[in-house]
C-alpha cells in the first residue's frame, strides 16, 4: 500500500481510504468484512459523517455497532468523521458552524462510533454563516478534552481555510474535494489560464496549489463519477472515448479500468489520498491495485486528453 504524508504534521497514512456513505445496505458482519479486507490490504484509514444515511447518523450507528461485535478492531484504524451539515424536520439539509451544534455534532459522532475520541474531523462543506472565532472554539475544545486529534475542511477555498486558519490554534491539515477523471476542473483549468476556453474559468480559486503550498493533504472523493454524483463514468457510453483510452493503459498493466481511474489521480504530485466508498469488496481490491502502478506522462495525458481537456 502507498502511503503518502498527511498535512503539516506529516502523518504516515494510507493513500486509499475507505469511503462509508453506502454503508446503510450493509450488516454489521459486511462492515466488519470491508475492514478487515482493507487491513489486509495495507490501509486502515476509513471516512465517514454524521449524514450519512437515514435516518441520520445511521452509518455512524452501523459503525459502530461493528466495534462492539469486534473488540480491538476501532484501534486498528484512523477514523475520520464530518459534521456540520443537518436536517429540516422534511428531510432538506442546511448547514450549521456553530460553536455549539459541532460541539453537539461531535458527541452524537463519537456516542453512535462507540468510540471515545476520532483521528480526524471535517468541517462538511462550507457554511455560508460560520463564524471563523466560534469554529477555532469548538476545535480547541474538541482538542483539549481529547475527543479530536486532527482537523480539517471538505469542499473549501483557498481564502475560506486561510479565514479560518487566522482564528485557529490547530492547523486545517486536510481538505476533502471531488476529483476523478470526469471531474478534474481543478487540475484542469492551470492548463487552461489565459485562453478563452470553458475550462479557464477558476471555479476552484486555484485551491489545488493553493493546499499544495500549505501542506494541506487533498482527500479525492467520489473518484467514479461524474458531475454531481450524477453517474459512474466506467463503462458509460457518454465516456466512450476515455473508457477506450483507460482500457489501453489498463491493457498495459494488467488490471482493469477501476484501476486505472485510481491510479490516474494518484499519479498527480499532490500526493492525494482517495476517498473509495465501494460496498464491494472485489472493487476496493482493484482500488488497492492502483498503489503499485505509476503510469506514465503519456498514458496519464492519454487519458486527459481522452476526456477532453484541453492541453494549451
Amino acid at each position: 500500500m502507498k502511503t503518502i504524508l498527511l498535512g503539516q504534521n506529516k502523518i504516515p497514512v494510507p493513500a486509499i481510504i475507505q469511503g462509508t456513505m453506502r454503508f446503510d445496505r450493509l450488516t454489521t458482519n459486511e462492515v466488519a468484512a470491508m475492514f478487515h479486507n482493507d487491513l489486509e490490504n495495507g490501509t486502515n484509514f476509513v471516512d465517514t459523517a454524521n449524514c450519512y444515511g437515514k435516518p441520520e447518523g445511521l452509518v455512524e450507528s452501523i459503525i459502530g455497532k461493528t466495534f462492539a461485535e469486534n473488540p480491538g478492531l476501532r484501534d486498528k484504524l484512523v477514523l475520520q468523521s464530518k459534521g456540520g451539515i443537518t436536517f429540516y424536520p422534511d428531510g432538506r439539509p442546511y448547514h450549521n458552524y456553530s460553536k455549539e451544534h459541532l460541539l453537539k455534532t461531535l458527541d452524537a459522532s463519537l456516542s453512535r462510533l462507540q468510540t471515545d475520541h476520532l483521528d480526524y474531523f471535517l468541517l462538511h462543506r462550507v457554511d455560508a454563516l460560520f463564524r471563523p472565532e466560534e469554529v477555532a472554539e469548538a476545535f480547541d475544545i474538541m482538542k483539549r478534552e481529547g475527543k479530536v486529534l486532527h482537523f480539517g475542511v471538505s469542499n473549501d477555498v483557498p481564502y475560506g481555510i486561510e479565514l479560518l486558519q487566522k482564528y485557529c490554534s490547530v492547523p486545517i491539515e486536510v481538505n476533502q474535494m471531488q476529483f476523478s477523471i470526469a471531474h478534474a476542473d481543478m487540475c484542469v483549468q492551470p492548463i487552461a489560464t489565459n485562453n478563452h476556453d470553458f475550462y479557464a474559468v477558476d471555479r476552484d480559486c486555484g485551491v489545488l496549489n493553493y493546499c499544495r503550498l500549505k501542506d494541506i493533504t487533498i482527500q479525492a472523493w467520489s473518484p467514479f463519477q461524474y458531475g454531481f454524483i450524477d453517474g459512474v463514468f466506467i463503462d458509460n457510453p457518454k465516456y466512450q472515448e476515455v473508457n477506450d483510452a483507460m482500457q489501453k493503459v489498463a491493457n498495459k498493466y494488467g488490471v482493469n479500468k477501476t484501476t486505472i481511474a485510481i491510479a490516474w489521480i494518484l499519479r498527480h504530485p499532490a500526493d492525494m489520498q482517495v476517498v473509495c466508498g465501494t460496498t464491494r469488496i472485489e472493487r476496493f481490491n482493484d482500488c488497492c491495485k492502483a498503489c503499485d502502478i505509476e503510469l506514465t506522462y503519456e498514458d496519464w495525458y492519454n487519458i486527459y486528453l481522452a476526456a477532453g481537456y484541453p492541453i494549451m
